[in-house]
């Protein structure tokens, strides 16, 4: 297959895998409203997403900028609803 189109899918599954991380905002909302949820799922998602962005950094001869892209705000998310579902 091209490289080119190899490239823009892989551009195309970053952004979807963003929108996804950004569906957490919601959850955060409620955990602020008093309507928790559970903590296991982003306490998962955060080690996931810190495992991919090293992955994508730490690749021996290019950095995988789609890779790392998409997961970093897995990160920040996850920990911000893995927080709120505990304090709130």
């Amino acid at each position: 297959m091209n490289e080119k189109i190899v490239n823009k899918i892989g551009w195309f599954a970053s952004f979807m895998a963003i929108s996804m991380y950004f569906s957490y905002i919601d959850q955060i909302r409620l955990n602020l409203s008093g309507q928790t949820g559970s903590i296991i799922l982003p306490i998962i998602v955060t080690i996931n997403c810190t495992a991919w962005v090293l992955y994508g950094s730490l690749k021996p001869r290019k950095k995988d900028w789609p890779i790392i892209v998409c997961n970093a705000p897995g990160i920040i998310l996850g920990i911000i609803t893995a927080i709120t579902a505990i304090r709130w």
